[in-house]
């Protein structure tokens, strides 16, 4: 036999109860001996609370409340049956009973909990009346019963106790002579002077878990809205499904911290007897749901859950008086039980010198009242120190029975909320390791879920939320990029990249599930005003969303202007915007410091040699211990373009304006020939090879005069540069006749930086390149006869993008709790 329980919203509507039915009818034919429990209409209960409120309160307008609510009834019993049905003039005679009760409330301005219990208990009479009378017009032989004549309590009204020994003696006395379905009120009880009571909250699954209990039925089922006990709450954690099986301890567990699909008194009888539960949801009956038994069906699962509460208040008692002093706990708490506090987390130090625990926050000054008065000689001499309460916190619970005697969940557990910037402000673990629960920031809550869930329960699947400024060609381009390999890295790696917020110069768009990689440039490509970018990062910092990558590839000082914020905030950053690095040093280094301090990555690659491994190349010099002694390079792929192409007759103008042309070059390409972008790199790499230097040490050496750079136009700028064609290929020819070629060459020496037009042989590396490439040579301790050279395209959106996407994928890597080897069965 079993025990079918049917909540609010299964019922809350004609089109749910016939679903509801459906379900029934299916136990019946194939035989299935059942008892079915059913909570009234979904919001009834509330309704009905509401209606003795306003009624002692002598607000009149608890007539029309009632008048809808028999509205709502009655259409719920013509829908499914008529309005000719017998039900009809039982929904009508409950309702005058009703109205007269309340009539009785307003005339004595009186709403005891005797009578609430009472005016509450006409939601359920009236929904096993109508649902019953639906089962016997469609064929199955049903009755409505009154569990007030079965469950015997005492006369604690709203929250009444069991008399399990009479009520299981009515139970199966009542139920071995019952041969139909029966529709049991749940929530109902009576005490024994024969007063309505009822059960508390959960109180219907309890019923069903009582009548369950009594009877020895195989298995309970609780019927609701959800797919069974998902792995965290749905409303925050969208990637929640659902679990096969939990284990008794495990279902406490997670409802005492916040699973909203069971309630622990429920759990109660079913464990005594260990019978096993089952939640279904009615509005998808074919998934078979989720069991809680004692033991697991499925035991691959090193978590179960995470779940949490909301808000709670930290309470800190604290001082050398309680260190070696016997009883201080005990005084502690027993100050608590006296004003009914109830502790949610307890944590110690092993020094004794301080106890935390965590409590509802409306009794936070409650409790520090009570814990003052009991210590108040200790605080008054300093033994003790102030008590000190902490708001706006959450608790959250990483829970399962196998995590006990498991290395390393604690570990990712940490790291994953580190690497993500979540303070951990106490942590409590009891002895069987079947919990292990923290307190964090109330504001930090989504994200935490969001990261332990990926941690735990989608260990083998990455996500990284990224956030972009600038959208032009380098921005436009990696979007394509992403979108076009999006399903591979998805499929081979999984590697999920999800957009979450766009900005160009005049306008933003947000969408945490995620903005269309095809169709973004409908959000923000439009006339507007200039935006303030600060607003762009308010958000995304509000938005907190877990594995957070900005992404600038803009060449904006004003987005620079935000990056010590932005890695503060526990955002990685990845960018081709070279201002960053090239700015002051003290900047440099705060940046790096500030990513460092906050778990985060600051990976700028394409700052220099656009996709070209030159950074990272060098990094890796230095980790493994070697030392950077001399860095030459040819850095601009817009200058590479022009003198490798000047060559045989070809006047200088004629190739600098053939590059501008194929848009080689920025628009006036004096700012690709004065030299300050390859000064920026040169100064990149001098400090990443550990030499402090300023940008106004970089020693230039200008290609052209003056005259070229003061000239009011780019069409100005072109006529100067013609009058120069000749000293130009003077330098060339005189090159040539050594067997020699042109290059604009910056390097580093001892500290030194210096850019300038240098004569190369066929024996240097850089003799021989092809159109744009970029060139380093680094001079090192280990590779000092022969420098390492890194060689390659180093301009270009192409390339550019795929380095910057390159970051976006090894910071996902970074950020994985693959990397902490704890798995989790699915």
């Amino acid at each position: 036999m079993k025990v079918l329980k049917f909540g609010g919203t299964s019922v809350g509507s004609a089109e749910n109860i016939r679903k509801v039915s459906d379900i029934i009818r299916k136990y019946h034919s194939q035989k299935e001996s059942i008892i079915v429990v059913v909570s009234a209409m979904s919001g009834v209960t509330n309704r009905l609370i509401r209606l003795g409120e306003r009624a002692m309160k002598g607000d009149v307008e608890w007539k029309t409340e009632l008048i809808n609510l028999r509205k709502a009834h009655l259409d719920t019993a013509y829908k499914l049956l008529g309005p000719g049905h017998d039900v009809v003039d039982v929904i009508v005679t409950e309702f005058e009973t009703l109205e007269a009760l309340l009539t009785g409330v307003t005339l004595l301005h009186e709403l005891s909990d005797r009578t609430l219990d009472l005016i509450q208990s006409f939601g359920e009479r009236l929904s096993s009346q109508i649902i019953s009378a639906y089962l016997i017009s469609i064929g199955i032989k049903s009755k409505a019963v009154d569990s007030r004549e079965l469950i015997v309590t005492d006369e604690q009204f709203g929250n009444a106790s069991v008399d399990f020994r009479v009520t299981n003696s009515n139970l199966q006395e009542y139920f071995k002579q019952t041969k139909t379905v029966s529709i049991v009120t749940g929530f109902l009880a009576r005490s024994v002077s024969n007063q309505t009571t009822t059960l508390g909250r959960g109180g219907s699954d309890y019923t069903a878990a009582i009548i369950g209990a009594a009877l020895d039925a195989s298995e309970i089922e609780i019927w609701t809205d959800v797919d069974g006990v998902l792995t965290a709450d749905p409303r925050k954690v969208k990637s929640a499904y659902s679990l096969p099986s939990l284990t008794f301890n495990e279902a406490m567990e997670m409802s005492h911290f916040g699973a909203k699909v069971i309630y622990p008194p429920t759990l109660q009888p079913a464990i005594a007897k260990k019978i096993p539960l089952k939640i279904r949801n009615t509005f998808n009956p074919d998934f078979g749901g989720t069991v809680v038994s004692e033991n697991p069906i499925d035991g691959n699962f090193l978590v179960k859950g995470i779940s949490s509460i909301e808000q709670v208040s930290l309470i800190s008692v604290s001082g050398s008086g309680m260190i070696g002093v016997p009883g201080m706990a005990s005084r502690l708490f027993g100050s608590l039980a006296s004003k009914d506090i109830n502790v949610i987390l307890i944590t110690q130090a092993s020094s004794e010198h301080s106890i935390t625990f965590a409590v509802k926050p409306e009794q936070a000054s409650i409790a520090k009242k009570a814990i003052r008065s009991s210590f108040e000689f200790e605080i008054s001499r300093g033994h003790i120190e102030e008590v000190a309460v902490e708001d706006n916190l959450s608790v959250l619970a990483v829970i399962g029975e196998n995590m006990r005697n498991t290395p390393g969940i604690a570990a990712k557990m940490f790291t994953s909320l580190g690497r993500n910037g979540i303070n951990v402000r106490a942590i409590a673990q009891g002895s069987s390791e079947l919990n292990l629960s923290i307190v964090i920031g109330f504001s930090n809550l989504t994200k935490a879920l969001n990261v332990l869930h990926e941690a735990f329960f989608l260990s083998n699947q990455k996500q990284v939320n990224i956030f972009l400024a600038g959208v032009g060609l380098i921005g436009s381009t990696l979007l394509r990029q992403i979108s076009e390999k999006i399903g591979d890295l998805r499929k081979e790696q999984n590697i999920n990249i999800n957009l979450v917020g766009i900005v160009n110069s005049r306008h933003k768009h947000f969408n945490e599930e995620g903005i269309d990689l095809k169709n973004w440039k409908d959000k923000i490509d439009y006339p507007g005003r200039r935006l303030n970018f600060q607003t762009f990062v308010d958000q995304m910092i509000k938005i907190n969303m877990p594995n957070s990558v900005f992404v600038d590839c803009t060449s904006s000082q004003e987005v620079v202007d935000n990056y010590e914020r932005v890695l503060g905030s526990s955002i990685s950053i990845v960018t081709p915007n070279k201002l960053a690095n090239s700015g002051s040093q003290e900047a440099y280094y705060q940046l790096k410091k500030t990513a460092f301090d906050h778990g985060v990555k600051f990976l700028y690659e394409t700052n220099v040699g656009a996709g070209l491994p030159i950074i990272t190349t060098m990094n890796d010099l230095k980790n493994s211990g070697d030392e950077i002694l001399e860095i030459e390079g040819i850095l601009s792929g817009t200058i590479s373009y022009i003198f490798n192409s000047f060559t045989g007759d070809r006047k200088f103008s004629e190739v600098v304006r053939e590059a501008k042309e194929k848009g080689l070059t920025e628009p006036d390409p004096r700012d690709d020939l004065n030299g300050m972008d390859v000064a920026r790199k040169i100064l990149i790499l001098s400090r990443e090879a550990g030499y402090n230097l300023e940008l106004k040490d970089v020693r230039i050496e200008p290609i052209l005069p003056a005259a070229c750079f003061k000239a009011p136009s780019v069409e100005e700028f072109f006529g100067e540069l013609e009058r120069i064609d000749g000293k130009l290929e003077k330098l060339k020819h005189e090159a040539n006749s050594k067997g020699k070629v042109l290059r604009y060459i910056a390097s580093m020496r001892a500290g030194k930086a210096v850019i300038k037009l240098e004569e190369v042989g066929a024996e240097h590396p850089f003799y021989n390149l092809f159109v744009s490439d970029n060139i380093v040579l680094f001079t090192t301790n280990r590779y000092d006869e022969r420098p390492l050279v890194v060689k390659g395209p180093g301009a270009g959106a192409e390339v550019t993008a795929a380095g910057v996407f390159a970051e976006i994928i090894s910071i996902s890597n970074y950020l994985s709790p693959e990397n902490l080897k704890v798995t989790n069965g699915r």
